[in-house]
């Protein structure tokens, strides 16, 4: 990993908004690659660390939704730690250091969140 990514990480805490560009994988036909595969991406989010047991990933919380209990479902990003070309802080503790806390425990605990719908039997509206 690039020693200027490391201190970029470095300086970013828990709560704070920030914009990654990196390099995506990338899934292509040769008749339309002309030799490149480097597909620059960036993703904004929540940051809430570094994670990952065999590879490290940044984690992006990008959407959070909030139950009664306290606990939030997340859609996230996770960037591999390798992939990054920069990072920037865009706002510093966009979210308080308690709620980007709870962001990340409820990423852990793996708090899912379920629609509840109607079903209508139109026939009946007859």
């Amino acid at each position: 990993m690039d020693w200027q990514i490391q201190n970029q990480i470095k300086s970013l805490n828990l709560g704070d908004l920030v914009r990654v560009d990196w390099y995506d994988a990338s899934v292509g036909k040769s008749s339309f690659s002309k030799g490149s595969i480097d597909i620059p991406s960036r993703s904004w989010g929540i940051y809430l660390g570094v994670l990952g047991e065999k590879n490290k990933h940044i984690i992006l919380a990008q959407n959070s939704f909030k139950f009664t209990d306290g606990l939030y479902d997340i859609d996230y990003t996770a960037v591999p730690l390798t992939w990054p070309i920069t990072i920037r802080v865009l706002t510093p503790k966009e979210v308080t250091t308690e709620e980007a806390e709870t962001l990340l425990n409820s990423f852990l605990t793996g708090h899912r969140r379920t629609l509840k719908r109607r079903t209508c039997n139109h026939e009946r509206l007859h």
